[in-house]
């Protein structure tokens, strides 16, 4: 496997057209977990899924916590610029094309996309996002440019609560990003629902057609 700073699957996209999903595990999960996932969503799609570099208890994650829905926000921020990174030299190794770049996370993995989204603005063009939360509130808020997102969260999740859902949605829709909130029947576990109806918002939107920020 190529070494670029993490530990990682790469799958190409059945075609030129198809956008790359960049596959995000929850606590305790790997590079596989979500390819599953990534498959049910947008059937065809580039796959990269990356392995968290923070164990936690032998689980990896994508940053440390100090408690459960508190955050190390300087590893982060850190985190975060790091995952950027390994996405843009992905697509330049792979040859994608990093502006059609869409975040499937969930959980510690959407709270890591949503960071990535705040902090690095040009390196996703969409994002789902499960289970999600607030990873920090940078200091200026970013330009999202109508960045599509979808918040698909549980009704009776008893780590993210509907304030909490609301509070990531505030953010998010304040840096301009275009933000679909979806509640969900159930706790903090993933639905048929859950990816129902993520399949089909993923298949609403364009992607790919961002214009390039990289250089602001």
């Amino acid at each position: 496997m190529i070494d670029l700073g993490f530990e990682h699957v790469y799958r190409p996209a059945s075609d030129a057209g198809r956008p790359t999903l960049l596959l995000l595990h929850g606590t305790g999960g790997d590079e596989h977990d979500l390819l599953p996932l990534g498959d049910m969503l947008f059937p065809g799609a580039a796959l990269l899924s990356p392995r968290g570099k923070v164990l936690e208890h032998g689980m990896p994650r994508f940053f440390r916590r100090l408690a459960e829905g508190v955050f190390d926000e300087a590893d982060v921020r850190r985190r975060a610029t790091e995952l950027a990174a390994f996405v843009e030299s992905a697509a330049v190794e792979y040859e994608f094309d990093r502006r059609g770049v869409v975040a499937v996370g969930f959980s510690n993995g959407a709270n890591i996309a949503s960071a990535v989204m705040l902090l690095q603005p040009a390196a996703l063009a969409a994002a789902v996002l499960l289970r999600a939360m607030v990873p920090l509130v940078p200091e200026t808020l970013p330009s999202l440019d109508a960045v599509p997102v979808l918040i698909s969260n549980g009704e009776q999740d008893p780590i993210v609560s509907a304030n909490e859902t609301e509070r990531l949605a505030g953010l998010l829709r304040r840096s301009g990003a275009d933000v679909t909130v979806q509640l969900q029947p159930g706790g903090h576990q993933l639905t048929r629902s859950d990816i129902d109806h993520s399949r089909r918002w993923l298949a609403s939107i364009a992607i790919g057609q961002r214009r390039d920020t990289s250089a602001r």
